[in-house]
């Protein structure tokens, strides 16, 4: 199993990152704005893109430290994945720990979503520090796959 891992600091509290990572207002302005779903634990969450999207079931949140998704609906290299946020503060910034755990093996799709969660990660920083991100459809197109 390969993982997909980046690290950023936002110069905003914890809590403020939580909030865009476990609530749909949060959601839609950082990573696509359709966005829908159920956040609580046990939850599915509803992302979509052009031309598809994903789902993910919320197995774990944490105030201020932890949000755990499996990847329950799209591409069939994504099913069965996790997506996990682990934060903590460090010299006035909160670190965002990201990881995409659980690829099967390290086939051309994961380097394209690698570059794209780098993308949107920049964009869940603009939003919580400045109030505007970058969601989908406004992310930077990287290739011919978006």
């Amino acid at each position: 199993m390969v993982d997909i891992l980046h690290r950023i600091g936002v110069t905003s509290s914890p809590d403020d990152v939580y909030t865009a990572l476990t609530t749909i207002d949060g959601l839609a302005g950082w990573w696509t704005r359709d966005t829908d779903g159920d956040t609580d634990i046990g939850g599915v969450i509803r992302f979509r893109f052009e031309p598809g999207g994903f789902d993910m079931k919320v197995l774990e949140t944490r105030p201020a430290e932890r949000v755990l998704w499996e990847v329950v609906d799209g591409p069939e290299e994504w099913i069965g994945t996790r997506i996990r946020f682990d934060l903590k503060q460090e010299d006035g910034f909160t670190i965002v720990l990201f990881r995409h755990e659980g690829w099967k093996e390290p086939v051309e799709f994961m380097y394209h979503c690698s570059t794209k969660w780098a993308i949107f990660l920049m964009s869940l920083k603009n939003l919580v520090e400045t109030g505007k991100g970058e969601p989908a459809p406004h992310d930077v197109k990287i290739s011919n796959w978006h």
